[in-house]
């Protein structure tokens, strides 16, 4: 299958947010009921974004029996779940908050059960508040692809996105006092 995905031609220039993660560092979570990256949940993935030079962010996963779809591999969802929290650190880097506007991913070969999968993510460039960006899934152990991702976020004002919704967060008593008017 061939990518549609389109960057623009003329991007925004990029600067490292003063607050990011230093290259080696982890990348903040998102909150730590996240299931892509929360030490606090106990049915997540619970990855760890590290920050790398430049633009870039990479995670190892081990790809626990629990994950399987087909016989012996991930589920594809669930890569996909890894690629999104992946390539969401990339934003942190340049800009903060930011979500998920458009993710597609090409599945090139099986990641088998027991493996470790590495992500490693990309800032492709911005424009106003779009972020775009790449990931790629391999094995620890070597650099061929296994899966290709693109993705395209969209910054955000945290407080007013998400403060519609904090009574339905499993940690809405944590979250009542950033979230309050």
């Amino acid at each position: 299958m061939r990518s549609e995905f389109a960057v623009p031609a003329d991007l925004d220039p990029v600067t490292r947010h003063p607050k990011a993660a230093k290259p080696g560092e982890p990348v903040g979570m998102h909150n730590a009921t996240c299931y892509g990256c929360g030490d606090r949940s106990p049915h997540g993935l619970n990855i760890v974004n590290i920050a790398g030079e430049g633009f870039t962010v990479h995670a190892d996963m081990r790809v626990e029996p629990w994950m399987e779809g087909g016989p012996g591999v991930i589920h594809g969802g669930l890569l996909s779940t890894a690629f999104d929290e992946v390539m969401g650190a990339v934003p942190k880097l340049v800009a903060g908050a930011a979500v998920t506007g458009h993710l597609e991913i090409d599945y090139l070969k099986p990641v088998p059960v027991g493996s470790v999968v590495r992500i490693d993510a990309e800032l492709l460039g911005m424009k106003g508040r779009k972020i775009y960006t790449k990931g790629v899934a391999h094995l620890v152990d070597s650099d061929e692809p296994l899966a290709i991702s693109h993705a395209l976020f969209i910054t955000i004002k945290g407080r007013e996105h998400f403060s519609a919704y904090v009574e339905n967060s499993q940690a809405a008593d944590e979250y009542r006092p950033y979230f309050a008017p």
